[in-house]
């Protein structure tokens, strides 16, 4: 697949193709271009190598873990300290040097997470093109990284973002599966203030570089292309040309489900393990009272079902994405309230009158395959009232 070196304006790319990827999850898009700018403002202007893991290189999965809304107004120096918290914890908890790093999953900070840790190691640490989803996640077991029996997901080093390393909180988990992880550390999370800096999945020498193959290809370069595309437009592309080039760049197929809708209502709440969920309201007017078509999106983080009020079948339902795109900005963006509030105004209750789009991307061949994730996604869409059948695949 090539090797790549990765500067701050493919940095931006990725942010803007995985803000529309990511199925409304991944953290803040606000945040990743305020990051962003924070490390332009620094002065870095160097490069991340980006490759496929090369199966000799000790590795980890690396990520911010939690609430997006809790992370409100990430910092660089809060993604710095949180990156450097878990990695030292994890190095001291496998005895291995890492060497590179994989994105958990497509997500406007988590895809941006393991680059910058490359930034931060001066050309130490590398990074591979690829996460364990294709999307954005909940939650752990819905990734790839889950289905090599060899690649353990503990040690498990979470870290708080403190820049003193006495006042630094963390905690290296133990657990033979990654659901365990998961509900081990929404309680640690939440104690940290509602999101983590999180190392996990290590691949060495002791379980023979097990990373290898357990992870979707090439995804950073996918949303490094989609990003550039958007971000190269001189007015923002039609909803049908960005599926179109989401088709083209992943080589799934991708369709617009509504186009230039309203939102008019939204519910968010976090819930005690760090997880936001919400219920948003889609219209086809700006007044929901003289609207004709309806829609509901229902959000643990990331985008998990879409229902049209007119309709007893679901339009989209996970593992396949669903993904937020609007012709206004000519941007994606998340759950993240700070997201949001673009688009719809809180203290109104009301729209912004920026438009709306939602694209239904099909879900990556790889993550369906995986042994377990269909049944954790089914698990997830009946804690919010669904019962019913899951994309064919």
């Amino acid at each position: 697949m090539g090797i790549h070196a990765y500067g701050l304006e493919d940095f931006e790319a990725i942010a803007a193709g995985a803000a529309v990827l990511a199925s409304g999850g991944g953290g803040s898009y606000g945040d990743a271009r305020a990051i962003l700018q924070e490390l332009g403002q620094q002065g870095w202007g160097g490069t991340v190598q980006v490759r496929d893991y090369d199966g000799v290189t000790n590795a980890c999965v690396l990520a911010i873990m939690g609430s997006p809304d809790a992370a409100e107004r990430l910092t660089l120096a809060a993604i710095e300290n949180s990156i450097r918290n878990s990695v030292r914890l994890l190095e001291v908890g496998t005895g291995a040097a890492l060497g590179c790093f994989i994105p958990v999953e497509i997500g406007p900070v988590n895809s941006l997470v393991p680059l910058i840790g490359a930034v931060m190691s001066q050309g130490a640490v590398w990074v591979v093109d690829g996460d364990g989803a294709g999307r954005a996640v909940p939650q752990l077991p819905q990734t790839t990284f889950t289905g090599t029996p060899l690649l353990a997901p503990c040690p498990c080093a979470l870290a708080s973002d403190a820049d003193q390393t006495r006042a630094v909180e963390s905690a290296l988990l133990h657990a033979p599966t990654a659901a365990q992880v998961e509900s081990l550390a929404g309680g640690v999370v939440g104690g940290f203030g509602g999101y983590s800096g999180i190392a996990m999945w290590p691949s060495n020498a002791g379980n023979g570089h097990a990373l290898t193959g357990s992870y979707i290809a090439g995804t950073l370069e996918q949303v490094r292309a989609l990003g550039r595309f958007l971000l190269a437009a001189s007015n923002p592309p039609p909803t049908s040309e960005v599926a179109a080039m989401i088709a083209l760049v992943t080589g799934r197929s991708a369709s617009a489900v509504v186009t230039n809708f309203y939102m008019t209502e939204v519910t968010q709440s976090t819930s005690s393990a760090s997880l936001d969920s919400g219920i948003i309201r889609l219209d086809n007017t700006i007044d929901p009272e003289h609207s004709t078509q309806t829609h509901y999106l229902y959000n643990l983080n990331e985008n998990l079902i879409m229902y049209s009020a007119a309709s007893s079948m679901p339009d989209v339902v996970a593992p396949d994405s669903i993904c937020y795109y609007s012709e206004s900005t000519g941007r994606g963006f998340s759950n993240a309230s700070d997201d949001l509030a673009e688009y719809f105004n809180a203290a109104t209750g009301k729209s912004t009158g920026k438009t709306v789009s939602v694209i239904q991307v099909r879900a990556a061949e790889k993550l369906c395959g995986t042994p377990g994730v269909l049944a954790s996604f089914a698990a997830l869409l009946r804690n919010l009232g669904y019962a019913g059948a899951l994309p064919s695949v």
